[in-house]
């Protein structure tokens, strides 16, 4: 926690002079301690702070300093640091960005103590990355405004004039899990037709419901509980820890007809600095005792397969995976996304 602000200061200074003001892990030795890990994460402060507290625990001459930001800032940011990496772990993010990262190599190989409990579909082949999570994508509505038996039903439902205004969508072009969707709503028909034209139609339809886009998860949260719009479509983990820890008045649907699932990934960024510590947390934080601890407090599905007594909403949900082509999805993903911001996009902008 205490370096925080300055690592955040310091990321964005490096950024705009091509190099960092000052070492973090010269910034730990002065304080006492013998390493430092920079994690770059868009899971949210209070994931990270919990698991910094943890982890320095169990290490405590390791200082964890950690940047909160949306997995394609994530991205963008270790592409802009190729040449000085400042990050030495990136956690968390769709396994089609992870995939292009380790294209373009950016991420270091590492197979880890528990790789065995990874089914295939879950880490890279050379073990660029490796799945932490399973994410399913739902509808998520406000329960003041909108009943269950109103909520829509499926992807298409969103597209009715009735919701006009009442959509509020987590800025995509920032958002991993929003470029995502939007993809994977492209991609319905693209595997029949070769081409995105119906589904960028689809995208306008619903662009044209769509009340604003918010700069960031937050914001969207908060906007939907003050009843401001009363629709979106997120991860389904999210919604039920909003749900069952802030009390937040969400629910969701899963959508009939089947739903993007995302895997959701960690790897160590190539040429980090601290090498040790960032394996040490990389290995933490996919622990059996760290996925049971994501599962039961933070709602998330854990890939590994050998995790015993997971919640009864784990075992009970019953969810349809959408049949994607991620290899597709990761080349055609930029593409389509300059188009839907050049040509789709609403004069809503993004808040600063």
């Amino acid at each position: 926690m205490r370096w925080k602000v300055i690592l955040s200061l310091i990321l964005v200074t490096g950024l705009a002079t091509g190099c960092l003001a000052s070492s973090p892990s010269g910034e730990s030795a002065k304080n006492g301690l013998e390493e430092t890990v920079v994690v770059y994460s868009p899971h949210g402060k209070d994931i990270l702070q919990d698991f910094e507290r943890q982890f320095e625990k169990e290490h405590p001459n390791t200082d964890v300093q950690w940047l909160d930001m949306g997995s394609q800032e994530v991205l963008d940011r270790i592409r802009s640091e190729k040449g000085n990496p400042q990050a030495d772990v990136w956690w968390g993010g769709p396994s089609v960005m992870f995939e292009q990262a380790g294209e373009e190599g950016l991420l270091e190989k590492y197979k880890p103590s528990y790789a065995n409990a990874l089914n295939e579909e879950f880490h890279a082949k050379d073990y660029s990355w490796t799945g932490t999570f399973k994410t399913p994508q739902v509808i998520m509505y406000n329960t003041k405004e909108i009943s269950r038996k109103e909520a829509p039903k499926d992807w298409d439902d969103l597209l009715d004039k009735k919701w006009k205004d009442k959509i509020i969508i987590r800025y995509p072009l920032a958002s991993g899990t929003m470029r995502t969707i939007f993809s994977s709503m492209i991609y319905r028909a693209y595997m029949e037709s070769k081409t995105p034209k119906e589904g960028y139609d689809w995208l306008k339809k619903l662009d044209a419901n769509t009340k604003e886009y918010a700069a960031n998860p937050e914001m969207m949260y908060s906007k939907i509980a003050r009843g401001e719009g009363s629709l979106t479509v997120w991860d389904m983990p999210d919604v039920v820890m909003l749900k069952e820890t802030k009390h937040y008045p969400f629910d969701y649907v899963i959508p009939e007809s089947g739903t993007p699932v995302l895997t959701d990934g960690i790897a160590l960024v190539k040429g980090g600095k601290h090498p040790k510590a960032a394996k040490e947390f990389y290995e933490f934080v996919n622990s059996k005792k760290a996925a049971k601890t994501l599962a039961e407090k933070y709602y998330r599905i854990p890939t590994r397969n050998d995790i015993d007594d997971l919640p009864a909403w784990i075992k009970e949900t019953k969810i349809k995976p959408m049949e994607l082509d991620w290899d597709l999805l990761r080349k055609k993903e930029k593409e389509w996304m300059e188009y839907w911001d050049e040509n789709i996009k609403s004069k809503k902008q993004a808040e600063e």
